[in-house]
């Protein structure tokens, strides 16, 4: 593949599907957190960070070979968009020191500094993975 745009296209939707995985294992490590299963835990919130920072790599990737996109939609559904997107980017940026403190937090076995943190934290990373989709799903099938 040695057209830039198509590469750039090939990795916007391989993006997409790495924050959908990142979504899955936020849902199941916080399902094996409450379930008391801190082994399982640990696995899927390490996926979780680790299809992440895959992400950041092929995002970073895609915006070097094809910059930034302009939505060409119109109307609520334009406001909608740029809405989502300014909260998914602003919170992007917060969401890789949150995670990588709360990684931190305990594996150094600070549980009830890392329960304090994630009350926070899971969310913004979880609304983050879900909006990539979206932003996505808007800026490039809608």
């Amino acid at each position: 593949m040695s057209d830039p745009e198509a590469l750039g296209q090939t990795l916007a939707t391989v993006n997409a599907g790495l924050n959908s995985l990142s979504a899955v294992f936020l849902l199941a490590g916080y399902g094996f957190a409450k379930a008391h299963k801190p082994a399982a835990h640990k696995k899927c919130m390490m996926a979780a960070l680790a299809v992440s920072a895959v992400f950041l790599v092929c995002y970073l990737t895609r915006f070097w070979l094809t910059g930034a996109h302009r939505y060409s939609g119109d109307g609520p559904l334009r406001i909608i968009y740029f809405g989502m997107l300014f909260s998914h980017m602003t919170l992007a940026a917060a969401t890789p020191p949150l995670a990588l403190r709360a990684a931190w937090l305990a594996s150094h076995g600070r549980i009830d500094e890392h329960r304090r943190l994630v009350r926070y934290a899971w969310p913004v990373w979880l609304y983050v993975s879900v909006t990539g989709v979206l932003v996505y799903l808007m800026l490039y099938h809608v």
